[in-house]
């Protein structure tokens, strides 16, 4: 197995800016699942979500985790909310999740100061009782592919990724 640590969570939930914070904190670099996604399609994720559907997204990002478990050591990887059902997920890293109440993640979206694209960006989270669903749905999923979780509902990305690097610690990961 890689050295690899694996942000999963619910979309919004702070991924990207934990994985950055992590990074900085441990001296690793991070990368993006959805924008290594980008990159091979050339293309917006929302724009294939409407063209081709999600069956279509899950197949790419399935490539991605492909490529990151022959290509990516070392790192710092924050993944898209549905990330964690790709077949080699626990080959990639240690994986750590994310943990807000959904009414936590539209609060923090809605008060981020590009708030519109925030959400725009976000497929999943168009229909706000689908997204509840899917919420309740993947709870217990995320807790089950995860071998750490943190709770970050309110809590500044740097108090996240402090706690974070104290399990790896204490994992003898760094």
């Amino acid at each position: 197995m890689t050295n690899n640590i694996i942000l999963i969570g619910f979309m919004g939930v702070g991924k990207g800016r934990t994985a950055r914070a992590l990074a900085a904190a441990t001296g690793r670099f991070a990368i993006d699942t959805d924008d290594l996604i980008e990159s091979f399609l050339k293309t917006k994720i929302r724009t294939l979500f409407a063209e081709q559907g999600e069956p279509a997204f899950r197949q790419v990002e399935q490539q991605a985790a492909d490529w990151v478990e022959q290509r990516v050591q070392g790192t710092i990887i924050s993944s898209g909310g549905g990330f964690f059902m790709v077949d080699n997920l626990a080959r990639l890293g240690r994986v750590v999740y994310l943990h807000s109440s959904l009414k936590g993640i539209l609060a923090a979206l809605r008060q981020h100061p590009d708030a519109g694209r925030k959400i725009k960006k976000r497929p999943l989270l168009q229909d706000k009782d689908k997204a509840k669903q899917l919420f309740r749905t993947r709870l217990p999923l995320y807790r089950q592919a995860a071998e750490y979780e943190v709770n970050v509902e309110g809590r500044k990305s740097s108090e996240v990724a402090a706690e974070i690097k104290e399990w790896l610690i204490r994992e003898g990961v760094v």
